[in-house]
């Protein structure tokens, strides 16, 4: 396979996981505006456990399954990814449900755990074993995904992400303001709606993967044709599954880290924060659901361009060509960096504007969803360089020491969550969890400079210029909070104006001393030679 098209593939992948993940954010928005926040708790305590169960039944097979597939494929054996694939549908009907099962019987006993208040027990297993039902489905459009992708078919993987999530997303404002508009219902109504969307969007993505198979079928059966002469590896079940799960797993890993933070802090919030339940509800939505998709936003494009340079990090990985590797990993950091900082404290600098256009303008909901926002937004940085760092671990095919970093990271915010709950209040989950994210990378970072004798002195230069530029787009927004009156917003129309504002003001600042040192050009230059296949 030709460089260029490998790289053309993870790129329509960057656009349509980005598109996919940018309508997975902004939905909270008029969602949140049609059901309050009674809405949004619901929504968010029901979706984590699912999104864990799905990824675990799922097995992170899009990527796994991929790889294998690519693997035999290119050695000319199309009967392993084959037999891989047929086995494989049986076995994930049988984990989707599985999962199912699990989450549906289950859901009493997860609830439970949360110490939510009595009324809002039986609610919170309502939404759950309602969100349940989509890992019926979702496990088998995951294995088509990733037969297409060993194909290096991106195609329909792209197409029917974007479906799914249109669909979903579509379901749930619909169908919360049907509810809450025109038929006068509550807000666990919607939020039950809301969870059974996973269902519907679910159903959308298996149609058009398959409608692909049914188009592309023939195609595949010449292939598999052309090639039934040359070697094949007769490889034993036992053995395809050890190597699909060696390769799974690690993807397991990345896919559930955020999900398993999110649910340590809904677990202990109700059991260390001392606050009303009206209080600690509200506190919940915003680190879990409503403040936490605006961290994800400066989040989502870095990581989804930055990744895209994983498959060109695998080529000159499997060449050999260490300096090639490096200069892939320079430029990989140099984007996240570049995009994610000045994004993060610019959105921690506006957190009280943000929050306060976006959510709820009152003085209580501000002060809470406000303080949580500034806090929070400098964990995209963390975010994402975990992201980063395990994806260049994938690269170089030191992947399993994601799952150390994971587990380490989630055993120090299990043990820090509750003393910084109690010292640090509403922000101490915040603290907690990017003391993790700092031990996770940190084990990356030796990783792959064990593997790689990489020198992190190669971005230190670029560092300076980041750090120096988003000083001078803080000072800009200092500036206009001061002619405006404070950081705090009177109204949502003075938080519109502000906001937009500092937004525009800043990354003005920021592009143009970027463009003025050349740090621009640089990271522009690399995109540039990424897209050409270089």
């Amino acid at each position: 396979m030709s460089a260029s098209k490998m790289i053309r593939g993870a790129m329509i992948l960057t656009i349509a996981s980005f598109v996919s993940r940018l309508l997975g954010i902004l939905f909270v928005i008029p969602y949140n505006a049609l059901t309050g926040t009674e809405g949004s708790f619901l929504y968010q305590y029901a979706y984590t456990p699912y999104a864990i169960m799905l990824s675990i039944s799922t097995m992170g097979l899009p990527l796994a399954v991929s790889k294998f597939v690519s693997k035999y494929n290119s050695l000319g054996d199309y009967e392993s990814g084959n037999r891989l694939f047929k086995s494989g549908i049986l076995l994930m009907s049988l984990t989707g449900l599985t999962g199912f099962l699990i989450l549906f019987l289950g859901a009493p006993h997860i609830a439970a755990t949360y110490g939510v208040p009595q009324r809002e027990l039986a609610n919170v297993i309502m939404v759950t074993r309602v969100v349940s039902i989509a890992i019926l489905v979702v496990p088998v459009m995951s294995l088509m995904r990733g037969y297409f992708q060993g194909f290096q078919s991106m195609g329909p993987t792209a197409v029917s992400q974007v479906v799914e999530q249109i669909v979903r997303v579509a379901f749930i404002l619909v169908g919360a303001f049907l509810v809450i508009k025109v038929f006068g219902g509550t807000a666990v109504t919607a939020a039950a709606l809301a969870t059974f969307a996973a269902f519907v969007g679910a159903v959308a993505g298996f149609y058009v993967m398959l409608h692909f198979w049914v188009s592309r079928r023939p195609y595949l059966k010449r292939l598999q044709d052309q090639n039934t002469k040359r070697r094949r590896y007769k490889i034993s079940y036992p053995s395809m599954y050890k190597e699909l799960v060696l390769y799974a797993v690690p993807f397991v890993a990345v896919g559930i880290s955020m999900q398993l933070y999110q649910l340590i802090d809904q677990v202990m919030a109700y059991h260390y924060l001392h606050y009303s339940d009206t209080m600690t509800k509200l506190v919940i939505t915003d680190l879990t659901m409503n403040d936490q998709k605006m961290v994800m936003i400066p989040v989502t494009l870095a990581t989804s361009l930055a990744v895209s340079a994983v498959p060109a990090i695998i080529k000159s990985y499997s060449r050999g060509a260490i300096n090639d590797v490096n200069q892939k990993i320079t430029q990989a950091f140099e984007l996240v960096l570049f995009l994610t900082i000045p994004a993060a404290i610019g959105l921690s600098m506006l957190g009280y504007m943000v929050h306060g256009l976006l959510f709820d303008i009152s003085p209580e909901a501000v002060s809470v969803g406000g303080r949580i926002l500034r806090w929070y937004a400098p964990t995209a940085i963390f975010f994402a360089l975990f992201q980063v760092t395990a994806s260049i671990l994938q690269g170089i095919n030191h992947q399993r020491v994601t799952l150390i970093s994971l587990a380490a990271g989630v055993i120090v915010k299990i043990l820090l969550n509750p003393v910084c709950m109690k010292l640090f209040g509403m922000v101490g989950p915040v603290i907690a969890t990017n003391i993790g994210y700092m031990l996770c990378i940190f084990i990356n970072l030796i990783a792959i400079k064990r593997a790689t004798d990489y020198h992190y002195s190669r971005i230190g230069q670029q560092m300076i210029h980041i750090a120096g530029y988003t000083l001078v787009m803080c000072l800009t927004i200092q500036f206009i909070f001061f002619l405006s009156g404070g950081h705090v917003p009177s109204s949502r129309g003075n938080a519109m104006i502000i906001t937009l504002l500092s937004v525009l003001s800043g990354a003005a600042i920021y592009l143009i001393l970027a463009r003025w040192t050349g740090l621009l050009r640089r990271i522009m230059s690399g995109l540039r030679g990424r897209s050409a296949g270089k």
